[in-house]
């Protein structure tokens, strides 16, 4: 890693563990001068103290599945679930970004809280299109829309950061591409009104907000409308499931993630006639299946974001 591009952060031991929280088994993302960086596989690295806001994000629970792919998405979000609580780093937070459940049945959602409350953590969810099921979201809005907006988008601050958890799968558009829609489009940019360009912001969402792979609806009809409001701001990192595998871009000073899921891979784009459960050989499935550490240090414009596999 040039030193043009580490802002002071060089590849000795000391000075990465400086720079960013390391925790557990998994792949190391560094971002940098706008570039993200593998730093590899991590072995049984030490956690460095942190003085900056960590947090984890877990995606697509998929609790009630139990096809092929996967006959047991309940035991795998367990295993997240204990990987989370040997972390050395203590977590501010979690964040879910969708598909907590399958059919968005109460006995699903009573199980993913089951196991997820484990944690001891608070966590900020938001709507995969599996939860929404009901039609008028009643059941995801009555257990995790309190206090929210319209269809369950809300924001909240912490530590500097700004974070917006948006709701993108209520209105799914042709294809199954996710959509803001124009209530809560003009929310958004009334929620960022009056913040600095120096804030730090976290957009949170289930459909992704860029076009990984829109012949597949993977990719959100009206997101450039939510990213114009963004583009003055120094540092936006937006997070997102879905897709079930890791995929990162950056455009300017916005960095997109996408996350593995807790219970089963999908195909890579075009790689299969059609998105959905991928059957892997048992003994590479929790290779596949993961969370995801964040790192928000002030005095670095980007995020330290580490995935870390079930199972490496």
């Amino acid at each position: 890693m040039s030193s043009d591009h580490d802002h002071g952060c060089g590849v000795s031991r000391r000075k990465i563990l400086e720079c960013m929280t390391w925790a557990g088994t998994g792949v190391l993302w560094t971002i940098a001068g706008g570039t993200p960086r593998s730093m590899g596989i991590i072995g049984e690295a030490e956690a460095a103290e942190s003085s900056g806001l960590t947090f984890l994000q877990i995606s697509d629970s998929h609790v009630g599945f139990d096809k092929p792919a996967n006959p047991n998405a309940l035991g795998t979000l367990e295993e997240a679930i204990n990987k989370i609580k040997t972390l050395t780093v203590k977590p501010s937070f979690v964040i879910h970004t969708g598909d907590i459940t399958h059919l968005s049945k109460p006995s699903e959602f009573d199980d993913a809280d089951r196991i997820i409350s484990q944690a001891r953590l608070d966590v900020h969810y938001v709507p995969g299109e599996h939860d929404v099921l009901d039609g008028d979201v009643k059941l995801y809005r009555d257990r995790y829309g309190r206090g929210t907006k319209g269809a369950g988008w809300y924001s909240f601050d912490a530590n500097g950061v700004h974070f917006i958890g948006l709701v993108n799968v209520v209105d799914l558009k042709a294809g199954g591409l996710g959509n803001l829609g124009d209530d809560q489009l003009e929310w958004l940019e009334d929620d960022l009104k009056g913040r600095s360009a120096s804030t730090p912001i976290v957009v949170f969402a289930h459909i992704p907000l860029w076009s990984v792979y829109p012949q597949w609806g993977w990719g959100t009809d009206d997101a450039a409308r939510a990213l114009d409001y963004l583009k003055r701001f120094g540092s936006v990192t937006v997070l997102n499931g879905h897709i079930h595998q890791i995929m990162q871009k950056v455009e300017g000073n916005v960095t997109f993630h996408t996350a593995m899921s807790t219970a089963f891979p999908q195909p890579a784009p075009g790689t299969a006639p059609s998105p959905g459960p991928m059957k892997v050989a048992d003994d590479k499935l929790r290779s596949l299946l993961g969370v995801t550490d964040v790192t928000f240090k002030r005095g670095q414009q980007r995020l330290a974001i580490i995935d870390q596999p079930l199972k490496g």
